[in-house]
């Protein structure tokens, strides 16, 4: 009899399959910091590694592993976004509430970050969202900034305008090149999107039905006609994505939003499958 059998008497067998899992595809430096940020959410009883370097991936699992004590995941094993997006919904044939790309949740927080600064306020109290796509053509909604309500557009109507004497465009430029700083200061963007990825993690896994600016297929907004994935404000929940806010914009960020679809489906058309 082993020292396991003699220690343990077995009175109703485990069944094996995971209750919640969640597999990151990719394990380099964007893909452990979204593994981190779900360990560190508790989000998870399984987490799957998967990639098609076979050392990298059993070296980070292996790692992850030795520190699973300190974290309530127990089980630890290895198995550009708006397109990206769209070539998964093609490819995995799932329904398009599925297929979420984490598109302007992190540009909206960057927004609401560098907002805070300006203002000397906490940015969770600073309200601003960036849609359309994620990146250089994204599109700041100035007409909706707001902190407790108060319009900050109401107050400085030139705000996010070229005419703007405070320059609050700058914000949204720093936004935009914020990637592209930390690329050159370190070598690569890492644990922000790892956080951004487990905060769209936990509203799923949690069902909490919050809004974020997320990738869903915005064919009919806004006078959208093509197939393609854009940031708006969608209710994410243990069903993906159930409902889209329909936000009102003003006339110049509605042209904005479409250019930027018409950039994306410019790429996309050429796209074969």
């Amino acid at each position: 009899m082993s020292l396991k059998d003699q220690l343990i008497h077995t009175v109703h067998k485990q069944e094996s399959h995971a209750e919640n899992k969640i597999s990151v595809v990719g394990v380099g430096a964007v893909g452990m910091a979204c593994a981190i940020s779900i360990l560190m959410k508790d989000l998870a009883d399984e987490l799957a590694l998967v990639d098609v370097v076979e050392d990298k991936l059993r070296g980070e699992m292996l790692d992850l592993q030795h520190g699973s004590l300190f974290l309530k995941t127990p089980k630890i094993v290895s198995g550009k976004v708006d397109i990206l997006t769209y070539v998964a919904w093609k490819i995995s044939g799932f329904p398009k509430n599925r297929v979420i790309g984490s598109g302007c949740n992190l540009d909206s927080a960057r927004f609401r970050h560098l907002m805070g600064e300006r203002l000397g306020i906490h940015p969770l109290s600073c309200h601003g969202w960036i849609v359309g796509e994620h990146g250089d053509s994204s599109v700041p909604v100035w007409s909706g900034v707001n902190v407790a309500g108060v319009s900050l557009k109401a107050l400085h109507p030139d705000l996010g305008t070229d005419a703007d004497k405070e320059h609050w465009k700058e914000v949204h430029k720093q936004v935009v090149d914020s990637a592209y700083e930390v690329i050159k200061l370190k070598g690569y963007t890492s644990w922000a999107i790892g956080l951004s990825v487990g905060d769209l993690a936990e509203s799923i896994m949690k069902n909490l039905r919050r809004v974020h600016p997320i990738s869903t297929i915005v064919k009919g907004l806004h006078g959208i006609k093509e197939d393609v994935f854009l940031s708006v404000p969608c209710v994410l929940g243990s069903n993906g994505i159930t409902d889209v806010v329909k936000m009102i914009l003003k006339p110049e960020e509605e042209d904005k939003l479409r250019k930027s679809a018409d950039t994306l489906w410019a790429i996309q058309k050429e796209l074969q499958f």
